[in-house]
């Protein structure tokens, strides 16, 4: 994920790019090691703190404070004030509308595959 050039430019969604490349196994592993690199290492989740000190290793270095809450507060589904690992996933593809309608489309290939075998 990474934003387009400084100064308010908007958001450049490249999970769909990721998952074209990695396929959706990859993606998952790609996830799990930005969720990797924003944890706060000691509490094992990703805070406000540490999202603060590394997100600039996500290319999000031109997040303002008001986003940076705004997206805790949106993927924080447990109120916890700390993002999981899962909640950071869902977080992720919750704002790539591309990718969630790829993925419903996995989701549809997939059952019908698990059909067909049974």
């Amino acid at each position: 994920m990474a934003r387009k050039g400084g100064g308010g430019g908007g958001f450049h969604d490249l999970l769909p790019v990721m998952a074209e490349k990695l396929g959706g196994e990859g993606l998952i592993n790609e996830l799990c090691n930005g969720f990797q690199m924003l944890m706060d290492k000691e509490k094992g989740v990703i805070t406000l703190e540490s999202l603060r000190r590394n997100s600039s290793l996500l290319g999000l270095w031109d997040m303002g404070e008001e986003e940076l809450v705004s997206m805790m507060r949106e993927g924080d589904l447990d109120g916890d004030g700390a993002l999981n690992q899962m909640e950071f996933c869902v977080l992720m593809f919750r704002l790539s509308p591309e990718l969630m309608e790829e993925s419903l489309y996995w989701l549809d290939d997939a059952l019908e595959k698990e059909f067909k075998a049974s």
